[in-house]
């Protein structure tokens, strides 16, 4: 994985745009760019036309990410963002803008002020301690409860009652709305490339 298909440049690439969606779509193993780690209240998000990581925000709440989290390449949400990943089980911190595997469990549906915004879930591929977990539900109520709780009221002390999870879906759901997000990328974002 430390290489990819990509002729040498003297320039940075920007991963966002080098790199596909899916490492593996048979093992569900999708790239991923992290951006922040667990037990944070920062922000930090890609700039989507350099790659560079930037603080976006500090969050107006106590209430820290209980995942690391990053974005999926080559993929647009109806956020007009990449498509977002929840990294679960994460043992060691990961070092925020680098590429991870990551293995699909499932998908949380989200609407973030009537925006959706969607969270792909997974762990990491090449983590032995996590290959048992197939599924998000493997995670136990709690995690659903905690994850849902968070996303829920995390903005609750600027925009209060603006967020809402629809619900948890498996792995297929994941990957459907994965190629959706591939496909939206093609006709939404890549034409900004060579405007006419």
């Amino acid at each position: 994985m430390a290489n990819i298909d990509h002729a040498p440049s003297k320039h940075m690439l920007n991963l966002l745009h080098v790199l596909p969606a899916f490492a593996d779509e048979s093992k569900l193993r999708i790239n991923t760019l992290i951006e922040l780690n667990s037990m944070t209240i920062n922000k930090y998000e890609l700039i989507t036309e350099s790659g560079q990581l930037k603080l976006d925000r500090v969050g107006f709440s106590s209430l820290a990410y209980p995942f690391a989290y990053g974005a999926i390449p080559c993929t647009w949400d109806l956020d007009g963002d990449p498509l977002d990943v929840e990294v679960v089980g994460v043992t060691e911190p990961l070092v925020p803008g680098c590429l991870a595997e990551i293995r699909i469990i499932g998908i949380m549906k989200f609407d973030d002020g009537g925006e959706v915004d969607d969270k792909v879930i997974g762990v990491l591929a090449d983590d032995r301690r996590m290959d048992h977990v197939t599924s998000y539900e493997q995670l136990g109520a709690h995690w659903l409860k905690e994850t849902q709780y968070y996303w829920e009221h995390y903005k609750d002390l600027k925009k209060p009652g603006t967020c809402k999870v629809n619900g948890f879906f498996d792995a297929a759901e994941a990957v459907r709305i994965i190629k959706e997000c591939e496909v939206r990328y093609q006709e939404t974002y890549v034409p900004k490339f060579n405007p006419a």
